[in-house]
């Protein structure tokens, strides 16, 4: 029991020390100096002179190395541009998707052993030209065996029609020999138009892509043979906003450029979608464009640059000078050393200035540098070429 209670008067001397170290010992009396120096103290929040200290605190924003002390700084050095009127074109920039003039999948008509492939893989071909070969020996048979009949049919109704002038038969005879001469002469069609399906032939000049067919193999009806693509001329097919419809039509020319070449392209709409899709609000447009060196691949995607009209008497600044806010848009004005700031009202925006429909007249200084500090009332102090015409004038 003694143990005991030894150990809790250690521990109430252990806690009785703690308390009076942190209220009565060095560091208390230390800090009770330093909240009698004031905000005007060393190091102090206040900086500048303490009216207890009465030393200049370093480390406050009123001390020499403080924001808000020391000497002011001087005019901020800004470079001005004066506003003018200016002639723009109406661009706006869609995509879109680079299309074959023609396209379509070669796929047989009737089924059979391919007897030969007639073409290489990747190369041009020209409109009627063999590109596949099915075996057709049955159906040459055939046409053989018909050609017989219909000799021997000629014949038939030749002597038929000898007789029925001498009156040696009756017209319904001579017409029965007739009609099975005519019978066969279109079962000798029949057979024709069966052995032209058996030859694939190039519906138009193009360029064929890979085969998915061997000689030898058995070719059937859904058996997709190739590909064959004209490219020359391209289509190109985009949408635009319904509210420029009215600036669009066949004869339209459009620029454009694509991820696989450097070059700019060239197209004119041709065809304009009748309506316009619910979901979107958008028409669709289609434009043709050259491809002689077969540059433009189908599926390719198309940067387009399309002008609608100019816009005379307007005013253009780069982006950078407009500061965009909640309550619209603002520009700084140099008036006679001083920034003014001016609400205005853009409109078409490119890829480095925007256009001021409201709120600026030719004639303005706009402030063009050092915008992020820029504040209303601030002193400005031109510099470069802009000092030198505010001395002239």
């Amino acid at each position: 029991m003694k143990t005991r209670y030894i150990v809790y008067l250690v521990i109430a001397a252990v806690i009785g020390y703690l308390i009076y170290n942190k209220f009565f010992g060095e560091g208390a009396k230390k800090r009770a100096a330093m909240s009698a120096r004031g905000p005007g103290g060393r190091g102090g929040a206040g900086g500048g002179a303490g009216d207890a200290g009465g030393k200049k605190g370093p480390g406050g924003p009123g001390g020499p190395g403080g924001p808000g002390g020391g000497r002011r700084g001087g005019p901020i050095p800004v470079k001005v541009m004066v506003v003018k009127d200016t002639t723009i074109s109406n661009i706006i920039d869609v995509t879109g998707t680079i299309d074959a003039n023609e396209r379509v999948n070669l796929i047989s008509e009737v089924s059979g052993r391919i007897t030969g492939i007639y073409f290489t893989e990747g190369s041009h071909v020209n409109k009627g030209q063999l590109l596949v070969k099915v075996n057709d020996q049955d159906l040459v048979a055939s046409l053989k065996q018909n050609a017989y009949n219909i000799a021997l049919a000629k014949q038939n109704e030749g002597r038929n029609k000898q007789l029925l002038q001498k009156e040696a038969i009756s017209q319904v005879e001579y017409e029965t020999s007739l009609t099975s001469l005519n019978t066969l002469d279109a079962q000798a069609d029949v057979i024709k138009a069966q052995i032209a399906k058996t030859e694939m032939r190039a519906p138009f000049s193009g360029t064929i892509g890979l085969r998915s067919v061997s000689p030898g193999g058995y070719l059937s009806p859904n058996t997709a043979i190739a590909t064959l693509v004209n490219l020359d001329p391209a289509k190109v097919t985009f949408s635009v906003p319904e509210k420029y419809q009215a600036y669009i039509g066949p004869g339209t020319k459009i620029n454009f450029t694509v991820a696989s070449s450097q070059e700019k392209f060239k197209a004119v709409v041709y065809a304009i979608e009748p309506s316009i899709d619910v979901n979107s609000r958008t028409i669709t447009v289609r434009a043709k464009a050259p491809n002689p060196k077969g540059l433009l691949k189908a599926g390719g995607f198309a940067k387009i640059s399309l002008a609608l009209d100019q816009i005379r008497n307007t005013i253009m600044l780069p982006t950078e000078v407009v500061t965009p806010g909640l309550k619209g848009s603002t520009v700084f004005i140099y008036d006679n050393g001083v920034a003014v700031p001016r609400t205005v009202v853009t409109d078409l925006r490119t890829d480095t200035r925007i256009q001021v429909i409201d709120g600026l007249k030719p004639g303005d200084s706009v402030v063009a540098s050092a915008i992020m500090q820029m504040r209303p009332k601030a002193q400005l102090r031109l510099v470069g070429k802009d000092k030198k015409k505010d001395k002239k004038k």
